[in-house]
């Protein structure tokens, strides 16, 4: 599937756009970004959270670092074989690193079928 990188770019802000008022208001400190490739030692990768969920957060997080959600379109592109597939692939990944935003695990994403 081939697109560029803004139209790849406008999907995930589309799909932030998706998530609910509710706990976009909750999310904290957490910057969203679009690489092109994940690290070689994970080439499937479609995305990534770095950082301390909000459940791990204690009275010492002040001044930190945002949390860092990374989506990659790369394996992305090369896994979806129409554009509907990647607005839904990219959906489903930007939900999936906003849960572990929450806290949540890859275990209970993947019950909840965002995984």
């Amino acid at each position: 599937m081939e697109m560029t990188r803004s139209d790849f770019e406008l999907l995930v802000s589309e799909a932030l756009d998706l998530i609910p008022q509710e706990l976009a208001r909750n999310m904290d400190n957490v910057a969203v970004f679009v690489e092109d490739e994940p690290p070689s030692s994970d080439p499937d990768l479609l995305g990534l959270y770095e950082g301390v969920a909000l459940t791990e957060r204690g009275d010492t997080y002040a001044g930190m670092l945002p949390d860092r959600i990374t989506i990659y379109m790369g394996p992305t592109l090369r896994m979806c074989h129409t554009r509907e597939e990647v607005v839904e692939e990219v959906a489903i990944t930007v939900v999936h690193e906003i849960g572990h935003h929450f806290g949540i695990s890859d275990d209970r994403l993947h019950e909840l079928g965002w995984g």
